[in-house]
């Protein structure tokens, strides 16, 4: 991966545009009985459409093997070293709710989750509650008080919410309650540094006193925490490639990456026909758009194939609108897989395309991982795709005399 002291020198101005699609949670494995993945399964001529018109691979957003979480999986695609830009999701939904965190204020993500009378977690998201039921838990979560810290419980979006730490001497250097796994019982925040012990209490007490809060109101009967963290300083994107950039995301903790990377975020809802109905009213303002689509990565998680598949095909029909416009360089992909029939993310390669009047189509007639497979980029990691974005919209000048 060429450094971005080289990229930014490299980089220049130019009237193209760039779109990115990422449609979260994109890859997916095969049905038992039909042995087509969800992408296989949808009907989806506008995606095929593009791939025939494409350069296809696979990506890795961090490395084989490695299941990735949403913010290594988009830092990557935007060119940041996931290991190297290790950003906690605490300060990303905190981010995308307009919170103006101080330099030492640590952030924690919230899950409201359901736990049985044995303590054992039955639904990590409580069965994605409503967001007005989450806003009356946050109030009832905000009496809880303890010695040395101010704390803040605020709602983002159906069952997640976000707990901000501010006083002296606290640490982000603690592990997670969440197991990220049904059948266990949430986990014990531990200090990951001695420096950190102190926060620890702090955060072990506030899920304690929650517990207490929260008895008797299933299915949001206690609290899942992970992701403490401090906003760190990251270099823009319109520092690194000259761009100026704008990002599309109905969810808060993409709104707040985008931000995080300097991008301008402009409204726009969970519809996809509104997100590009966006794009259209602030094409001319920006060269870079970057447009979030989450009901795959929802429906992934639920485990429910079925839902996923339309959700691909709800985004498909919805693509006309962006293919009118005919941007210089548009790139499809996703973050990461997350099959329902795992229920989760997942490690496996993601789906790749890019179309650009420069770019070399393969013989790829369809987007879906099969067919991506044997794609012209073949397998290739996820930082390498704002370079090759880059290229293509002719805004990088070439390396060395």
């Amino acid at each position: 991966m060429i450094g971005f002291e080289h990229i930014r020198r490299m980089s220049r101005i130019s009237p193209s545009k760039i779109v990115f699609l990422i449609i979260d949670g994109l890859g997916g494995l095969p049905h038992p009985e039909t042995g087509k993945t969800e992408l296989e399964s949808a009907r989806k001529p506008n995606l095929n459409h593009i791939a025939r018109n494409s350069i296809c691979g696979l990506i890795d957003p961090v490395g084989p093997g490695i299941t990735p979480g949403s913010a290594p999986g988009h830092l990557a695609i935007f060119g940041y070293d996931p290991v190297q830009y290790h950003i906690g999701r605490g300060v990303m939904e905190a981010l995308g709710i307009d919170v103006e965190l101080k330099p030492d204020d640590i952030a924690a993500r919230g899950n409201f989750c359901t736990v049985d009378d044995k303590g054992i977690i039955t639904h990590r998201r409580a069965g994605r509650i409503s967001t007005d039921k989450n806003t009356v838990l946050c109030r009832l979560l905000s009496h809880i008080a303890v010695e040395g810290v101010e704390m803040s419980v605020l709602p983002v979006k159906e069952h997640r919410f976000v707990l901000i730490l501010r006083g002296e001497a606290l640490s982000p250097e603690l592990g997670d309650s969440d197991p990220q796994q049904l059948g266990q019982a949430p986990k014990k925040i531990e200090a990951l540094s001695p420096q950190a012990r102190k926060t620890a209490e702090i955060a072990n007490e506030f899920v304690s006193q929650a517990a207490g809060l929260l008895q008797g109101k299933s299915p949001a009967n206690m609290v899942l925490l992970r992701g403490f963290s401090r906003r760190p300083h990251v270099p823009s994107i319109s520092e690194i490639y000259k761009l100026k950039p704008a990002a599309i995301a109905a969810y808060p903790m993409y709104r707040g990456l985008a931000r995080l990377v300097g991008m301008k975020v402009l409204p726009g809802d969970e519809s996809i026909t509104e997100q590009l109905s966006s794009l259209h009213r602030h094409y001319a303002k920006h060269d870079f758009f970057f447009i979030h689509f989450k009901s795959t990565d929802a429906r992934g998680e639920d485990g429910d194939f079925e839902a996923k598949v339309q959700a691909i095909e709800e985004l498909d029909k919805a693509l006309p609108a962006l293919l009118e416009l005919d941007p210089d360089v548009l790139v499809v992909t996703g973050d990461h897989s997350t099959p329902a029939t795992l229920a989760m993310h997942s490690w496996h390669p993601v789906p790749f395309m890019l179309k650009s009047k420069w770019c070399r189509p393969d013989n790829v007639a369809e987007f879906s991982e099969q067919a991506c497979l044997v794609g012209g980029m073949g397998r290739f990691p996820a930082t390498e795709i704002m370079p090759l974005a880059m290229a293509n919209a002719l805004k990088l000048d070439k390396f060395g005399a």
